[in-house]
């Protein structure tokens, strides 16, 4: 069993997801990866990753709707708000999704079902340049 690790830059365009599937598949093909599993974790509090749908963009827009309702920028209950009105509620977003997932991997991809994908999920309104670390264990 071996294990390698890397990390992978995610420009983002501000709040939204980006997909990161691919990349994240084309990494696991040049280290040579076959069976086991693939850590994904972003280094980051104000983005998030998520496993989704990714074959209608709307269903992305829907989630982005739903928690622009459900955390609102500028809510004034919150109190850290040096970086802007879309700080708090950036790191509410990132805590109530994920900052690491595991996913399987065989035959040297991801193991993901028909219709999903793997997204970084940016809460920040100003571009970023993220960082996801990639971390396979397996033959």
């Amino acid at each position: 069993m071996r294990q390698i690790q890397g990390i992978l830059p995610v420009p983002t365009r501000g709040r939204g997801l980006v997909e990161i599937t691919r990349v994240a598949n084309d990494w696991l093909a040049e280290a040579g990866a076959v069976t086991g599993l693939l850590t994904v974790f972003v280094r980051h509090t104000s983005a998030s990753l998520l496993v989704q749908e990714n074959a209608d963009p709307e269903v992305l827009r829907d989630l982005e709707r739903w928690f622009a309702r459900a955390v609102p920028d500028g809510d004034p209950l919150f109190r850290h708000v040096e970086e802007g009105p879309d700080d708090m509620s950036a790191h509410v977003r990132g805590a109530l999704t994920q900052t690491s997932i595991g996913i399987p991997v065989d035959g040297g991809a991801m193991r993901l079902g028909t219709w999903q994908g793997l997204f970084l999920w940016e809460h920040r309104h100003a571009p970023h340049a993220r960082e996801v670390v990639l971390h396979y264990v397996g033959d």
